[in-house]
């Protein structure tokens, strides 16, 4: 069967930020946390002799690595996530993840309690 596969892990963080760019007085300029849920899609063929397009324990890995970077930190204080807003947040995780899973394809960060998400797609 002709095709091409995408494969998706999801892993979860708690983090605290704050943003500087807002008005004085805005909630948002006091430190402050959320709930963060990220997924990475990985797309490719099937290996012959594996049949999977990355094994699952290689990507756990690679998130986990990740993960402890960001798992109960102040993103403001983390080199390139000075300004945390969701778009910086997933193209940060996609810069980390890229070397470690070429075959990655995009990054969706999500504020489940807001009812918010960013996806960046990778070039």
């Amino acid at each position: 069967m002709a095709g091409r596969f995408e494969i998706v892990k999801e892993f979860g963080f708690e983090a605290a930020h704050a943003f500087g760019h807002k008005p004085e007085g805005h909630e948002n300029t006091r430190l402050h946390g959320h709930s963060f849920r990220v997924e990475v899609a990985l797309r490719g063929e099937p290996d012959d002799l594996t049949g999977c397009v990355v094994d699952f324990e290689n990507v756990s890995a690679a998130l986990n690595s990740v993960r402890g970077k960001l798992d109960h930190h102040f993103l403001n204080k983390i080199p390139g996530l000075e300004t945390p807003s969701l778009e910086n947040l997933s193209a940060w995780i996609a810069g980390e993840l890229r070397l470690l899973l070429p075959q990655l394809t995009s990054v969706t960060v999500r504020r489940p309690t807001l009812g918010e998400s960013c996806r960046f797609d990778v070039a």
